[in-house]
């Protein structure tokens, strides 16, 4: 009996390995729905059993190979125009057929949060967009997020092709999706987007175990990750961390014990706030832990009977909302807008309390000044910004900062980007550089090795690689000072060295209380000139603004002259420029004017003699930088010198 067992044992296994490997096997990219791309050979790849003979049958040709002993096979297929739909069956021991293949152009999107943004965060500021998404030339492939620091992946561990269609088109990278209508409508060729980016990421995240090796640290500590005992113990350990005191924290909430959810609270003695707002601002002082809110709301007739929508800004960190005591939603992190919807029967006419639980797990818990606070019910707005009631229902110290592993170096690029590298693309889209401003001194090298290792591994010198540069973000100053911000736009302009590289300035479309600015469309539109530039061979369009070429002297004045100029300089909105600072050899920066002279800029300060460095929006959030060309594109901002 036993030696049966062992036997169909033996045989089940034999079995299953001659059925994973006797198969023809494609990667997940190579689906129905798939856009390949157009005017250049392309490669087809998958497994099957080694020796094991496949054809391609494809467009009444049939093209051939060989699986290697390793279970691999490749082949090309010869350039073809953009069309389709296609069919392609792959035979051997058995047969797939992918259906729905068109030709056109492929472009890789990666970076981190704003690439991967989506047009369901969008929704309420392109409503039309939405309604009349309906565009199947328009298709998205979304990498799944994960890491992999031991080895690069060969595969990615799911996915589809999507059209970009009103039941998808939420799902879309919306940077991405208004890059992609701009180029489908201008050629009329089908786009594919292959969204692979992770919020939060940093630049050395995204380079291979090779690229790193200019940069040791980052080098080192990729290393260390190999060690998935390590990883399951840091896990465990902020999984720990956490759970204790999100328990802690509940077990001391007297909001909780006393149920102040309930309309019938007296909350008399409790202290009153202006929302939106931070309640280390106040009274109340910088305390961390949670923090109750209630608002006695009139409600008209309008609202009542239909459901209606809760707009309660954004909330630092953690909210739970109740209206007239039932829940109505939450959001567990700081950057989502929060959206709730109140079923019908629930609002009544005359008075409503609205009450929000507020957690605040680390810095200034609050409400976001300048979003919406209101209750929407169809074309009608109630605001409940301006008083509300406040009360503490727990104190507790700061939660500790948790390792956040899959942002470490090496990781994305081995699970999202190289099961990539064999699929032929137009180019690449690049929206990044948040997670590195901590450190912008190292940012233009990451970037140059980013872009010569991607470019390696898809073994293909001249890939456009097409990036965003940072928005404004964060209070405006008003006397010149230091930024990290300012200093990775720096080393983004910089990179620009790099052959084969385009840059969308965005000072102007941020939002400066939110890092994620709702202003996708003109980004998409600024990456899609870049690409008509540099992809499509449109070499006189004005597809830049101003970008800062050479800084000369005369007297104490300083002459800045700029490529992109388009058909001239202005200022935008203004008789005069706003936003130059200069310093003599010292660096110490003050406010100078600054006039367009014909195609030049002069700036100067009279207090200033010699003046040898210049800056132009060199802020966080350098608002009111005006110069711009008379195509309505913005300047990059700068610092220069006078060599």
């Amino acid at each position: 009996m036993y030696y049966q067992r062992l036997y169909l044992l033996l045989l089940l296994l034999v079995s299953g390995y001659s059925f994973t490997y006797s198969q023809i096997k494609l990667p997940k990219l190579i689906s129905d729905g798939m856009i390949l791309q157009r005017d250049i050979k392309i490669k087809l790849w998958g497994r099957a059993s080694p020796n094991e003979k496949v054809t391609v049958n494809f467009n009444g040709k049939q093209y051939q190979t060989t699986a290697g002993k390793d279970s691999k096979w490749l082949l090309q297929l010869p350039p073809q125009q953009a069309g389709g739909p296609y069919d392609i069956t792959f035979n051997g021991n058995n047969s797939v057929t992918i259906k729905n293949v068109l030709f056109g152009d492929v472009w890789v999107c990666s970076g981190q949060s704003n690439m991967e943004l989506t047009m369901e965060r969008v929704k309420d500021k392109y409503p039309d967009v939405i309604e009349n998404a309906n565009n199947t030339n328009i298709r998205q492939f979304e990498v799944p997020d994960q890491y992999n620091f031991n080895h690069p992946n060969e595969d990615v561990a799911y996915g589809q092709w999507l059209p970009a269609t009103k039941e998808n088109i939420l799902k879309f990278s919306a940077v991405a999706y208004f890059f992609a209508r701009d180029i489908y409508n201008k050629y009329k060729v089908p786009v594919g987007i292959v969204n692979t980016a992770l919020g939060g990421s940093p630049a050395e995240a995204w380079i291979s175990e090779e690229g790193l090796k200019k940069f040791p640290a980052y080098y080192n500590e990729a290393q260390k990750f190999k060690d998935s005992s390590l990883i399951h113990k840091i896990e465990a350990h902020d999984r720990s961390v956490s759970s204790n005191w999100y328990n802690t924290l509940h077990q001391k909430d007297e909001g909780i014990k006393n149920n102040w959810q309930s309309p019938d609270m007296n909350d008399a003695d409790w202290q009153t706030m202006n929302i939106p707002g931070y309640w280390a601002d106040g009274p109340l002082g910088n305390v961390n832990g949670v923090v109750w809110f209630r608002k006695a709301e009139e409600v008209p007739a309008a609202f009542i009977g239909e459901p209606v929508r809760l707009i309660v800004g954004r909330i630092v960190d953690a909210d739970s909302v109740f209206v007239n005591g039932q829940f109505a939603g939450t959001t567990s992190y700081q950057y989502p807008p929060r959206r709730y919807v109140i079923p019908a029967g629930v609002l009544k006419e005359g008075r409503n309390e609205i009450v929000v639980r507020v957690i605040s797990n680390a810095d200034k818990g609050g409400f976001v000044p300048d979003k919406t606070y209101a209750l929407i019910a169809g074309k009608d707005t109630l605001d409940i910004d301006g008083t509300w009631k406040y009360k503490l229902g727990a104190t507790m110290n700061a939660l500790p900062s948790q390792t956040f592993i899959r942002w470490k170096p090496e990781g994305l690029y081995n699970a999202m980007i190289a099961p990539l590298t064999k699929y032929t693309i137009k180019g690449i889209l690049w929206y990044q550089g948040e997670s590195n401003a901590g450190h912008p001194a190292d940012y233009e090298a990451l970037m140059k090795t980013l872009i010569a290792d991607w470019r390696t591994h898809w073994n293909k010198a001249n890939i456009p690689f097409i990036y965003v540069q940072l928005p404004n973000f964060m209070e405006a100053k008003r006397t010149p000072a230091e930024s990290n911000w300012a200093a990775l736009r720096q080393a983004q302009l910089n990179t620009l060295a790099v052959p084969g590289t385009g840059m969308a300035v965005a000072i102007d479309l941020g939002e400066w209380n939110d890092i994620h600015p709702l202003d996708k469309q003109d980004a998409g539109k600024r990456l899609a000139l870049q690409a008509a530039h540099l992809a499509y061979g449109e070499k006189h369009i004005v597809y830049s603004g101003p970008v800062l070429q050479s800084a000369k002297t005369e007297g104490n004045k300083l002459i800045l002259s700029f490529t992109n100029m388009g058909s001239g300089l202005m200022a935008k909105g203004s008789d005069s420029l706003h936003y130059f600072s200069i310093a003599g050899k010292d660096k110490h920066f003050v406010w100078a004017k600054a006039i367009i002279q014909g195609d030049k800029v002069v700036v100067w300060n009279d207090l200033v003699t010699n003046p040898v460095y210049v800056r132009y929006a060199w802020a966080d959030n350098p608002e009111g930088a005006n110069l711009y060309n008379k195509e309505g594109l913005p300047a990059s901002p700068f610092e220069a010198s006078v060599k």
